[in-house]
């Protein structure tokens, strides 16, 4: 529950210091670059989508195809070029995760002027809530994204000592 008067002014930027770093968006990379990111047991790097399995395992790609294509907008299925070209789709669900990011910023900045009269402080409480959920799915899920960027573009991720 929100108390009155806390505004959380950077509730959904990217984590600093204190969490796993948001990596920014990635140049095109030369085949077999290293990162500098942990990878973990699981397969990749903290952050790495579960149900994908690590790069190098058969069908790994056409599993982080699937789950870049969960997080676009579903008529993308329908366009044979971003099944052709895993790497463009991936460039795309980042982009089309940041842009949801910068709208659930935007609408958590403006709700309680927006909305606050129609829906009450209750009814405003209630939306701050469901906004930072959803905000803290999308940084996960773009963090996700630019992890299977990166390997498509043929990143190997090594574990920092």
């Amino acid at each position: 529950m929100w108390s009155s008067g806390v505004t959380i002014e950077h509730m959904f930027e990217e984590v600093v210091g204190g969490g796993p770093p948001l990596r920014a968006p990635t140049p095109a990379a030369p085949a077999r670059r290293r990162s500098t990111a942990g990878a973990t047991g699981a397969g990749g790097p903290p952050g790495w989508p579960p149900g994908v399995p690590p790069p190098g395992e058969r069908g790994w790609e056409q599993r982080a195809v699937g789950w870049l294509f969960d997080h676009c907008p579903p008529d993308y299925r329908l366009y044979p070029s971003w099944r052709r070209h895993p790497v463009a789709l991936g460039w795309f669900a980042v982009r089309h995760l940041d842009a949801q990011l910068e709208a659930m910023r935007g609408s958590y900045r403006e709700v309680r002027v927006a909305l606050g009269e129609d829906i009450g402080p209750e009814g405003v409480a209630q939306v701050l809530a469901d906004l930072e959920c959803e905000g803290v799915r999308l940084l996960a899920a773009r963090r996700s994204a630019g992890l299977l960027l990166d390997a498509l573009r043929g990143l190997e991720f090594v574990p920092r000592l």
